[in-house]
Order: C-alpha cells, then sequence, then structure tokens
C-alpha cells in the first residue's frame, strides 16, 4: 500500500450549486475515485485528506462546472516479488483464483506445487497433498510471491 497526492477532476451539474457545493464535490470525488484503478498508480483503497478545491471552470453552452480536486489517498499496487495474503474464492482443476484486497488473481495449477492434486470429490473441491496434510481450498488464506503484473489502462493483472 501506498499514500499518495493525486488529482482528479469533478464535473457538477447546475442543481447542486448552492449551500452545500463543496459537501457535494467531496462527496462525488468518494464516489467517483474510491475503488477504482488506475494503470499508472493502481487500485485507490479511500481517499484520505483532501488537499485543495480548485476555483470551478464553467463548460459553455452546458452550464456544468469542472473543479480540480487536489487529494491524498491510500493505493494498492502490486509489484514483482511482493509477497502478499490471498483469499481463495474458487478451485478447479486448471488452478486457483484469489483475491489480493481488490484485485483477483489466477494462479495455474503448474504454479501449485507438484505434490498437491486436484481432487474433484471432495466438497468442495481442493487441492490436497496424499497424506491430506496440507489442503487448500475456497474461502481459505494463502500467502503467494508476485511473479509478474501486466498494467492496462484500468486494470492490474497479476501472475503468481
Amino acid at each position: 500500500l501506498f499514500y499518495i497526492s493525486l488529482e482528479h477532476e469533478i464535473l457538477l451539474h447546475p442543481r447542486y450549486f448552492g449551500p452545500n457545493l463543496l459537501n457535494t464535490v467531496k462527496q462525488k470525488l468518494f464516489t467517483e475515485v474510491e475503488g477504482t484503478c488506475t494503470g499508472k498508480y493502481g487500485f485507490v483503497i479511500a481517499v484520505t485528506t483532501i488537499d485543495n478545491i480548485g476555483a470551478g471552470v464553467i463548460q459553455p453552452g452546458r452550464g456544468f462546472v469542472l473543479y480540480p480536486v487536489k487529494y491524498k489517498a491510500i493505493v494498492f499496487r502490486p509489484f514483482k516479488g511482493e509477497v502478499v495474503d490471498a483469499v481463495v474464492t474458487q478451485v478447479n482443476k486448471v488452478g486457483l483464483f484469489t483475491e489480493i484486497g481488490p484485485m483477483s488473481c489466477f494462479i495455474s495449477r503448474h504454479s501449485i506445487p507438484s505434490e498437491m492434486e486436484f481432487d474433484p470429490n471432495s466438497n468442495p473441491p481442493c487441492y490436497k497433498t496424499v497424506d491430506e496434510d496440507v489442503v487448500i481450498q475456497q474461502d481459505d488464506e494463502i500467502r503467494l510471491k508476485i511473479v509478474g503484473t501486466r498494467v492496462d489502462k484500468n486494470d492490474i493483472v497479476s501472475t503468481l
């Protein structure tokens, strides 16, 4: 997790002009940025402080106003070599699906230790060792090492 300064522009309809204007801009900022992902900075977990709400610029012919906002946020951006905790969401013969906070990840069966076998007959399905000493099934918490990431415009995909 990182704590960084970011900027965002809020486009506001004229019906919101009035005594609660600044509160509306703040609320709209939280709604528009929290939970989103930018390839450059990662997943915005939470806006912590709003540093500045700039002077609004009226959009000609529309009546809307554009407010530049500077704020600080906690972001999650995974990187190669990082060790993270994940929750298993699905288990099948091709591998494991997990969630690392807001990010979904797939772990191929080729990345699962060779001594672990998929057991489709167990309820729920799982990967387990022959002696059943180690079992991985849905809702288990596991620790992973990220071996690579791919950054798209609005998403980050990790390879484990």
